[in-house]
């Protein structure tokens, strides 16, 4: 009842479909309504807060299910996830964007029918730049108090357990509660990476007022991979594609992990208990978008490859805007072709390099 997260999963599908297809439609008739909906809701559970002089979300579970709450009160929720927090921001920008895109008749329609009223989104404007994400040393914590909890032995639980995966239930037997320390059960601040670029990141905290230097990114990628016990399959697609960038060999690890989740039911039994169907779909994303650096985002596609040479060369096709596209991707460049049909050019990023793609047209990038 309290991983609200998921309403912000279904805000991010929506408008990375909107990215991809352009389909305006789609977002006249529901797309603007659920982006509203959830900023709405979201905005409804945060509260402003003098001591920090920015508004805060409280009583919530991020990602990492580990911490339902803080010790002593393990049903009660966390504080101000910045996962959770982060992307609120982002699910309101969105809304606002998606009322800008759509035609003045239907936003007024929009808003006269749901009750949405200027002091409402006023207040969303000034919610979007003044969210409180917590930071301790440099670093994003992973939700408020986060660096008063203890530190695990981690070497010590490993030589003696061997897989702690399920490290919850090991400290349990032992009468301890893993919510006592800064260990997680899967991806959470990393999440951030995982949704959205560095770039993307950085210009975020910067719109409220937070900066992210290029420094702290491997650092925070570091410290939680420590502090992680990977008990979800899922934890590999997200531990892959942030290292993509920086520790390559170390994401391929991930992704060979990713593909042998139920092969070699590497958790121990629960592949009887049913296929992990979204790590499937994760290890096809990471060739598509991760170590392709895919992107649909200020109307552009983009690419940014970060290709392990040892996997040879990918070839694929995807649907954007129209446009039946052809890509090949290896370790010395790009291709990108469009079939001809008659549709509006495309603009593609790569590496900085932006072009103009029309129909039947090709692209290399080197």
């Amino acid at each position: 009842a309290r991983q609200h997260h998921i309403g912000l999963a279904v805000a991010y599908n929506v408008w990375q479909y909107f990215q991809v297809t352009s389909d305006l439609e789609f977002l006249v008739e529901s797309g603007t309504e659920l982006l509203v909906e959830i900023a709405r809701f979201w905005t409804s559970l945060a509260t402003y807060d003098p001591a920090h002089d920015r508004y805060v979300i409280r009583g919530v579970i991020g990602p990492d299910e580990f911490h339902a709450g803080y010790p002593g009160a393990p049903y009660d929720g966390i504080d101000n996830n910045a996962f959770t927090n982060v992307m609120v921001v982002w699910v309101i920008r969105r809304a606002l964007d998606a009322l800008r895109t759509i035609p003045q008749r239907d936003r007024v329609n929009l808003l006269d029918e749901i009750g949405l009223r200027e002091p409402e989104l006023e207040h969303w404007r000034e919610l979007s730049c003044r969210m409180f994400v917590p930071f301790h040393d440099g670093t994003i914590s992973q939700f408020e108090g986060y660096e008063k909890l203890a530190e695990l032995d981690w070497d010590a639980y490993r030589a003696r357990y061997g897989n702690i995966q399920r490290l919850d239930r090991i400290l349990e037997a032992e009468g301890d509660d893993v919510s006592a320390y800064r260990a997680s059960k899967q991806a959470d601040v990393l999440m951030l990476f995982y949704l959205m670029s560095a770039d993307e990141l950085r210009e975020l905290l910067g719109h409220l007022g937070y900066e992210l230097a290029a420094e702290a990114i491997p650092h925070t990628i570091d410290y939680y991979m420590a502090r992680t016990s990977h008990g979800s399959t899922l934890s590999s697609v997200v531990h892959a594609w942030v290292l993509a960038r920086s520790q390559r060999a170390r994401a391929v690890d991930f992704f060979e992990r990713v593909l042998l989740s139920d092969v070699a039911d590497i958790q121990g039994g629960t592949t009887s208990e049913g296929i992990h169907l979204a790590a499937m779909a994760g290890s096809i994303d990471l060739l598509q978008r991760c170590f392709t650096g895919l992107e649909m985002r200020a109307d552009r596609l983009i690419l940014n490859p970060a290709w392990p040479t040892s996997l040879g060369t990918l070839s694929f096709r995807i649907f954007y805007r129209g446009h039946r596209l052809q890509l090949r991707i290896s370790g010395s460049g790009v291709r990108i072709s469009s079939e001809r049909r008659t549709v509006e050019p495309i603009t593609v990023e790569c590496r900085d390099d932006v072009r103009t793609l029309g129909p039947g047209g090709v692209l290399r990038f080197g």
